[in-house]
């Protein structure tokens, strides 16, 4: 057995959901790990606890879904982040911040609508292909996210939270990622979709693309705070390219050059400047 299938076996065998009783929540100083993670790590929380929405618009959006699909999206992906969400948000409250505020039932309208026409089996290959997409630049940006994390909390010397929380959600990210990027190209080398399916999920794509967890301006702005306050802006583009790196290859081979799309570009630009104008509003940061 080869391809995204087996890779969905595989994750699974290896990295089971992380047992909750193996967590240490031993933290030497609350306020100062609150004051340099607490928006990042509440950000973080919403969107890995809100997986069984997600798995409840997946199934609107794949109405036809292959097994391989099903199966990790609903017996690998959904336990393992159901998991990370209440281990992120534990330690939130270990560090004195109010339980993560959560949306787990509420399916959008626009996803709603959008899972009438996937019944079309033409629309239904373009709407798996953008799932992929979605999920790959997801997780890159998840492990981007915990290595920083990761490394601010070792140079802290809290290496207990590090260690058990952090970085055992960390190890489970990659898995992710490479089961999208081999389900989208596996998708796309086949040769199944027709260049007018390619334009189309171009379009789709550069037109309602969205931050992860970033449903409203508020929220838009919340994902600026993880870019900003991890370091992701330091060299945003390059962090944009990596993240975006599969879409380039897959979407916009027939462009040459075009190393970052603009859309992803313009997104976390508009995130992470419109954070820092809430920084200079001096606006409260951390939930209290």
């Amino acid at each position: 057995m080869s391809g995204p299938r087996a890779d969905a076996a595989r994750i699974a065998e290896r990295h089971p959901p992380i047992d909750l009783a193996s967590a240490d929540y031993a933290v030497r100083d609350p306020r100062v790990v609150r004051q340099r993670f607490g928006v990042a790590l509440d950000y973080m929380a919403r969107v890995e606890m809100e997986v069984e929405r997600n798995v409840l618009e997946l199934a609107v959006l794949l109405p036809e879904v292959s097994e391989s699909d099903r199966r990790f999206y609903a017996e690998v992906w959904g336990p393992q982040e159901e998991r990370h969400g209440i281990l992120l948000d534990t330690l939130s409250q270990h560090l004195g911040m109010p339980p993560v505020a959560a949306n787990t039932e509420d399916v959008p309208r626009s996803v709603r609508m959008l899972g009438l026409l996937s019944h079309l089996t033409p629309v239904h290959e373009v709407i798996r292909l953008l799932y992929y997409l979605t999920g790959a630049a997801t997780e890159k940006a998840a492990m981007m996210a915990y290595s920083s994390m990761s490394e601010g909390l070792a140079e802290m010397g809290e290496t207990s939270v590090q260690r058990t929380v952090v970085d055992a959600i960390k190890v489970q990210e990659p898995g992710h990622f490479a089961f999208y990027r081999l389900s989208a190209q596996e998708l796309v080398e086949s040769g199944a979709l027709a260049p007018w399916q390619m334009h189309l999920a171009r379009l789709l794509r550069s037109r309602a693309y969205g931050l992860v967890g970033a449903k409203s301006p508020e929220q838009r702005t919340d994902f600026g705070g993880v870019i900003v306050e991890l370091g992701l802006d330091d060299d945003l583009e390059r962090s944009v390219r990596d993240i975006s790196r599969l879409e380039s290859q897959l979407l916009w081979a027939h462009e040459a050059g075009m190393s970052v799309p603009g859309y992803a570009l313009r997104a976390f630009r508009d995130a992470a400047a419109s954070y820092r104008e809430r920084l200079v509003a001096g606006q409260a940061l951390v939930p209290a």
